[in-house]
């Protein structure tokens, strides 16, 4: 059966972000996704973990989502990808508060973590991304400096591109080259790129992860109109906000 609406998106989005090998590496080191998960669950734990007092904050990124909702998204994304590699853990009945859902993610990610090791270490690198991209997204919430170095970066990173990728080629556009000031780099489409987009890695990073407005993507620094391709960065389950994100 063909898909429509919204299932049409979403099976593109999985087909590119996770699927394809259209975009080009930035060359970053990427580690396994059973290597690259625990990380982030140890870094929303230590987030977490000594701030009951933010538990209740509102997460900007997230506006709908308090700071247990998020963390609650996190654990059932992770119990949905462990059944779907045959495994499965009770979740807390009720509403369960932080340091329950930081307990349960442990113990679903724990198995989670084996059996992506068992299956390659690939298949969770969408689920990567998308706990990643929430780390940060607390981070924001919470006041605190991104980490600096972390290892689901460039794996997300990657996610991300591939994405980016996808809706790029959907509309005929032009590929695009994304540039860090640091000097990584990704080709996002097909062919010879037409423009370059630079930022900082966490700009850019929350820019292809519907954290950035339409104004701010146009405000990074682009050797080219940056209009043709502002569309594109609207994909899969990212739009980008309709005020300036964090």
């Amino acid at each position: 059966m063909a898909a429509s609406g919204e299932n049409r998106r979403t099976v593109t989005w999985a087909y590119w972000a996770g699927r394809t090998d259209r975009a080009r590496r930035g060359g970053q080191v990427t580690v396994p996704d059973f290597v690259a998960y625990p990380a982030v669950r140890r870094g929303v734990r230590g987030l977490l973990g000594a701030r009951p007092d933010a538990w209740s904050r509102r997460v900007p990124a997230c506006p709908e989502w308090t700071v247990t909702d998020l963390l609650g998204h996190l654990t059932a994304i992770a119990g949905r990808v462990l059944a779907r590699h045959g495994g499965s853990r009770v979740a807390p009945a009720g509403a369960a508060e932080v340091p329950e859902l930081l307990d349960h993610w442990d113990d679903v990610g724990e198995e989670l973590d084996r059996r992506l090791e068992d299956a390659g270490g690939r298949s969770g690198a969408v689920m990567v991304m998308d706990a990643y991209t929430h780390e940060l997204d607390l981070c924001a919430a919470l006041g605190v400096a991104p980490p600096e170095e972390h290892v689901a970066r460039a794996p997300s990173f990657e996610v991300l591109v591939r994405g980016l990728s996808g809706s790029i080629a959907e509309r005929g556009l032009p590929s695009l080259r994304l540039r860090t000031t640091a000097g990584e780099g990704w080709t996002a489409g097909d062919g010879r790129p037409a423009a370059t987009v630079t930022a900082p890695a966490y700009d850019l990073f929350r820019s292809l992860a519907g954290r950035r407005s339409l104004a701010q993507l146009a405000a990074l620094t682009w050797s080219a109109a940056p209009e043709p391709w502002l569309p594109a960065f609207g994909w899969g389950p990212f739009a980008p906000p309709a005020r300036p994100g964090v």
